[in-house]
């Protein structure tokens, strides 16, 4: 049984009771699923050129732009989120100081340190001590709107007042949020995420924003034929006319992860984030309520429970230990009967 308002899409998924693992990858609803296998199909005979399968980046591109509140000039395309970072980081000036989560995954870490050779200062801090961290001195913030490993949601709100205030850009690894959490791109100046997790689709497909002033501050440092204004007149020679806005910061897309994610992210909006959310969250209560644990407004649960990766195999439960903790992720494909299972198999742990 699902929650939420979710009943008449539960079709178009599914799983094998016990899948409780999004945060690492989401599974694929039906519309998706179908589209990638017919590319597939053509793609091994030879049945049609290229350009049809690229109109599903345009449709993603759209789609998320719609999601957060963007302009679609302002969103790029590409591969992984730490890919989409370098342009901002190689823009950073000597001597910059970035702030983050201590625990942030490090996609959103590695991109900044590896130009501590000419004094980037990455500092990691609690995440309940972020904001009040955000002080004269930071050059820009970059962290999760969702914690990967703890599930913890980003007070975005804050962090951007916060940043506003010294003149800090902020940077955002929507990640484990986009698809289940409600999100806008206000006061933010870059906003990317990997969509599949939470947006259930193929990995590779990664979209972002960037804000006018980010756009103006960085250079495009992947910029091939697909950043070119005329894609189709940028193939050969010297010449380079690079599209406006983001655009000019896409790298070329892997085709069929695109087509997997177009349908994907296109339901998402159908459904409602809102909805997507109130289903995830209940479920995720209903679980850490099970757990003695109090409630929470994520769609993640972690807990220290010794032995519990080992009930959950057991039990046929698929979830994942991050930083030492259980981890489990529910999203809309999930029902409460996955969560009474996963209860029961943790039972004799509780009451050990």
């Amino acid at each position: 049984m699902h929650v939420g308002g979710v009943d008449k899409f539960a079709g178009l998924w599914d799983p094998e009771p016990g899948w409780l693992n999004t945060a690492s990858y989401g599974l694929p609803p039906r519309p998706a699923w179908e589209a990638l296998q017919a590319v597939l199909s053509d793609w091994r005979v030879g049945a049609t050129s290229w350009e049809p399968w690229d109109e599903s980046t345009t449709r993603s591109r759209e789609s998320f732009a719609r999601m957060v509140g963007a302009d679609v000039r302002d969103v790029f395309v590409g591969s992984t989120v730490s890919a989409a970072l370098v342009p901002i980081a190689a823009a950073l000036p000597d001597g910059a100081k970035v702030l983050t989560d201590d625990v942030e995954f490090t996609s959103n870490v590695f991109p900044w340190k590896v130009h501590e050779d000419r004094g980037i200062e990455v500092v990691g801090v609690p995440g309940d001590q972020l904001v009040a961290s955000i002080r004269p001195g930071v050059d820009l913030v970059a962290v999760s709107a969702v914690q990967s490993s703890t599930g913890v949601v980003l007070d975005l709100p804050a962090v951007v007042a916060a940043s506003k205030e010294i003149g800090a850009l902020v940077v955002i690894d929507a990640s484990q949020a986009l698809g289940w959490l409600p999100l806008t791109v206000d006061g933010v100046d870059a906003l990317i995420a990997h969509t599949y997790k939470w947006l259930m689709s193929p990995r590779g497909a990664t979209l972002g924003y960037l804000s006018p002033r980010l756009q103006e501050r960085c250079r495009p440092m992947a910029a091939g034929w697909y950043a070119g204004q005329d894609v189709h007149g940028s193939y050969y020679g010297t010449r380079m006319d690079l599209a406006d806005g983001a655009r000019r910061f896409d790298q070329s897309p892997a085709w069929f992860c695109f087509v997997g994610a177009a349908p994907a992210l296109e339901l998402v909006e159908e459904i409602g984030i809102e909805t997507i959310n109130r289903h995830n969250v209940d479920l995720a209560n209903e679980f850490r309520a099970g757990l003695g644990l109090p409630p929470s407004i994520s769609a993640i649960v972690s807990t220290n429970l010794p032995g519990a990766e080992d009930a959950f195999a057991a039990a046929g439960i698929r979830a994942a230990v991050r930083d030492g903790k259980l981890r489990a992720s529910f999203h809309i494909y999930s029902t409460r009967a996955d969560v009474h299972q996963a209860l029961t198999a943790l039972k004799p742990l509780l009451n050990s």
